[in-house]
C-alpha cells in the first residue's frame, strides 16, 4: 500500500473548486483547485494525480508535470484525450464509467414516446383548444438497435424490455450479445440497420467509428426508422445525414452530440422540422457521482490495485 495521499489537482474551468472540496470531504485532503492554464501550471510540481476536465493538456509535457502519474477525466469520452500527442505515455489515462446509463436511457425513450405518440400534435390540439382524437402509435414490437453495448447501451437494452421492443445489438468485442435478440459485429453495418425502427449510437469515437453513419447507411434505414446519437458527433457524417433527411428519409434524427460544439446558431439542423438539437446534455458528470468515481479510484491507486475505467489508448477508449 501507498504510504501517504497524493497530491491531486483538479481543474475544471467552472466548478474546479466544488469537486475538489468534494474530494477533501471523502477524505483525500491534498487537493488543490485550478480554472485557469496559470492556476494548473503553478499547481503542477509534485502533483500526482489530476482529476480533470478540458485541462490544459500542453502542460502535461512540461518539466512542470513530471510528477505526474495518473489523469482522470470527468467524463466517458475521451477521443481527445487518447489523439493527444501532449501526454506522455506513461501518464495512466482513466475515463468514468457506468455512470451514465440511467440518464442517457431516460433521455432516449422520452424522445422515443414524444415520438412514437405525436406529443407535438397532441400540444397543438390543446394550443389551439381542438379536441383532436387521434390514434397514437406504440413501441410495443418494433425494432430498436443499440450500437455500442458498454454500461450505457446495456441499460438503454434493459428498458428496452419494458417497451416490449425487439432488441437488436451491434458492438466490436461481442461481450453483451447475449442481451440482445439479434447480435451484429462492427462488419455488418447494412444488415444491422435494415430493419431498425430505431436507431441508438452509444459507441465511443475512434478511428473504427469516425462517420461510421454515412450516407450510405443512412439510405440503408428504412425511411420511417429513427436515429438517435448520444455517443459522439463524429460517429455521423452531418452532411450525409442532411442530405438523407432533407430529402425525406428517416422520420426524425435526435442529436444531443456534434462534431462541434457548440453547434454553430446558423446550422440547419436547427431548423429542420425532423431534427430534435439538445446540448450535450443526456448524460451529465454530476459532482457527486465523478467524485464518488473518482474516491474509489484513488482507494485503489493507494491500494495498488487496477483502477477502474482505464483507458487503452490503442483501442481508443
Amino acid at each position: 500500500m501507498k504510504l501517504s495521499q497524493p497530491n491531486i489537482l483538479v481543474y475544471d474551468p467552472n466548478h474546479a473548486e466544488e469537486y475538489a472540496e468534494s474530494v477533501r470531504e471523502s477524505g483525500f485532503t491534498a487537493a488543490r483547485a485550478a480554472t485557469t492554464y496559470e492556476e494548473a501550471e503553478k499547481f503542477l510540481p509534485g502533483t500526482e494525480v489530476i482529476l480533470g476536465w478540458k485541462f490544459p493538456t500542453e502542460l502535461l509535457s512540461s518539466p512542470n508535470a513530471s510528477s505526474v502519474r495518473w489523469f482522470q477525466s470527468m467524463g466517458a469520452g475521451v477521443n481527445d484525450l487518447v489523439t493527444d500527442s501532449s501526454i506522455p505515455e506513461d501518464i495512466l489515462l482513466t475515463r468514468i464509467v457506468d455512470q451514465f446509463g440511467t440518464y442517457i436511457s431516460e433521455y432516449v425513450f422520452a424522445y422515443l414516446l414524444h415520438i412514437v405518440k405525436d406529443v407535438p400534435r397532441m400540444r397543438q390540439a390543446q394550443t389551439g383548444r381542438k379536441w383532436d382524437s387521434f390514434l397514437s402509435d406504440t413501441l410495443a414490437a418494433k425494432t430498436i438497435g443499440v450500437a455500442g453495448l458498454g454500461s450505457i447501451g446495456v441499460e438503454i437494452v434493459r428498458k428496452a424490455r419494458a417497451f416490449d421492443l425487439k432488441v437488436h445489438g451491434l458492438s466490436f468485442s461481442g461481450k453483451n450479445a447475449k442481451i440482445v435478440d439479434h447480435h451484429f459485429t462492427s462488419n455488418q453495418w447494412r444488415d444491422f440497420v435494415k430493419d431498425l425502427d430505431f436507431l441508438i449510437l452509444t459507441l465511443p469515437l475512434t478511428n473504427e467509428t469516425y462517420h461510421v453513419i454515412n450516407r450510405d447507411i443512412l439510405y440503408a434505414m428504412k425511411p420511417e426508422s429513427c436515429l438517435v446519437n448520444v455517443g459522439r458527433g463524429a460517429l455521423i457524417a452531418e452532411n450525409d445525414l442532411q442530405a438523407v433527411l432533407k430529402d425525406g428519409h428517416l422520420k426524425a434524427a435526435v442529436l444531443d452530440v456534434f462534431e462541434t460544439e457548440p453547434l454553430p446558431k446558423d446550422h440547419d439542423f436547427y431548423s429542420l422540422p425532423n431534427v430534435y438539437v439538445t446540448s450535450h446534455l443526456s448524460g451529465p458528470s454530476t459532482v457527486a457521482g465523478v467524485t464518488q468515481f473518482f474516491a474509489d479510484n484513488l482507494k485503489r491507486y493507494l491500494n495498488q490495485q487496477t483502477l477502474l475505467g482505464i483507458v487503452d489508448r490503442k483501442r481508443g477508449y
